[in-house]
């Protein structure tokens, strides 16, 4: 850890220019996206003949989808339990992260049946039997590619793991240890596969934007406005509003006082690279340390407010895009899916567009082929994602020191009017070391 190197807050900071690497590929996503619509819009045959890219990348994502629900699963169960022993402090929190989640989630439903995102696109539906009209070469790339495993039954195999290792105690904690080094694994794999968004990107893009010209980027544009607009919406009035009935603490007050950790999280488009700031700003602000010890990295597995957003909408948006939208009965089926599966969404470059897939792949596996166009604009919603996740948990970390009366008042006051603002020569990097073992080992070994 940092602290055991000596090392300052400033020194520190340095240490995670990994982090930049996703710059990279963001400006690759963003080029592949423009270019892609520009060649499906000026050379339509030829756009459509690139759907084969789009299709390999879809298929890489596929394959990861098994691995990544099994090993998030097992290790959340894991995680759920350890909190809950914690006693009050961490049940508290673990309910209010399940009711949170669950919000957003159908937030993000109620606002993709109001705004029909994808509607009129009338995409072709993936059926991985049907074989492309395609020369042999790209057949041969293509079956390279392992096929999929089934996504409800690896769920399903996933919990009965997760809590036969609950039973088993301290007999199960190596076995917990060797799936969390397996879940490292899996996320490294699965950042080496993100590194061919862009290909990705661009055939998909292009694709459909030959075959249905201007109207799938207003489409792609649409969905966009419409999620950024929402996570507003979230924070300043689902959050803002508890925040002010429970607490008496202003949300803008809240995120004036965070505001340097929102300009690192922009910047890198993961609320992962300011999780030791927001420990040490929440311990600063008078929340007490075993509130924030317990709570932050809690809600960093389970509490993702953006992402439950993003899953739903995006869910809807493949649907319409395919001219197979969702009844009701099936959006409350997905809603209780993403519940679960969401939770595997956390901290990783791919693993939100990993379990988008596997819960259309688990409903309607036809939809699949509508993936390729998120591919495109996910990287555009990342940085609404992230920054509703981390003011989900900085709201959640208040609410719960209230709730718990772990909290002194007066040094909120003191703080969010200035009087005593954050040192950052206190910011101890040690702070990251708080973190879940199993939090810890995957997101250091998968950003490593």
């Amino acid at each position: 850890m940092a602290s055991q190197r000596g090392e300052s807050p400033e020194t520190a900071t340095p240490r995670r220019k990994g982090l930049d690497k996703s710059h990279y590929l963001y400006i690759a996503v963003i080029a592949a996206v423009i270019l892609g619509a520009v060649v499906g819009l000026l050379f339509p045959e030829v756009g459509k003949s690139l759907k084969p890219l789009g299709d390999g990348f879809i298929k890489l994502i596929k394959m990861m989808i098994a691995p990544v629900i099994f090993c998030t699963i097992v290790l959340g169960i894991g995680s759920i339990a350890k909190a809950a022993t914690v006693g009050k402090v961490g049940g508290l929190a673990l309910g209010y992260f399940i009711i949170m989640s669950t919000f957003a989630l159908a937030i993000g439903l109620v606002v993709g049946n109001l705004i029909h995102p994808g509607e009129g696109l009338k995409l072709t539906p993936y059926d991985p039997n049907k074989k492309a009209a395609t020369d042999s070469t790209v057949d041969f790339l293509l079956g390279i590619i392992p096929g999929d495993v089934p996504v409800l039954p690896t769920l399903l195999a996933a919990i009965l793991v997760g809590f036969a290792l609950q039973k088993m105690g301290a007999q199960g904690a190596p076995i917990l240890k060797a799936i969390g080094h397996g879940q490292a694994l899996v996320f490294r794999i699965l950042i080496m596969i993100m590194w061919l968004a862009p290909v990705g990107a661009f055939g998909a893009i292009a694709a459909v934007v030959g075959a249905t010209g201007v109207q799938a980027i207003v489409s792609m544009f649409t969905l966009m406005i419409a999620f950024y607009i929402t996570c507003a919406l979230f924070i300043v009035v689902i959050l803002g509003g508890l925040l002010q009935v429970v607490a008496g603490v202003n949300i803008f007050k809240l995120m004036k006082y965070l505001a340097r950790e929102y300009l690192l999280i922009f910047s890198t488009s993961s609320s992962e690279a300011a999780l030791p700031r927001l420990i040490a700003k929440m311990e600063h602000l008078g929340v007490s340390k075993p509130v924030v010890g317990v709570t932050v990295p809690t809600g960093y597995s389970f509490n993702l407010d953006g992402t439950a957003i993003y899953l739903t909408m995006a869910s809807l948006f493949v649907a319409n895009a395919m001219g197979t939208p969702l009844d009701l009965g099936a959006q409350i089926s997905l809603l209780v899916f993403m519940i679960i599966a969401s939770k595997g969404a956390a901290g990783v470059t791919g693993a939100g567009l990993a379990t988008l897939a596997a819960g259309l792949q688990a409903h309607k596996p036809e939809l699949l082929g509508g993936v390729g166009m998120i591919v495109g604009i996910d990287r555009f919603m990342s940085e609404a994602r992230a920054l509703t996740n981390f003011t989900g948990n900085a709201v959640a970390t208040v609410l719960i020191g209230t709730w718990v009366k772990e909290i002194d008042g007066g040094q909120v006051g003191r703080v969010l009017s200035g009087q005593e603002p954050f040192d950052e020569a206190t910011m101890l990097a040690h702070h990251h070391g708080e973190m879940a073992p199993k939090e810890e080992g995957a997101r250091e070994a998968a950003k490593a």
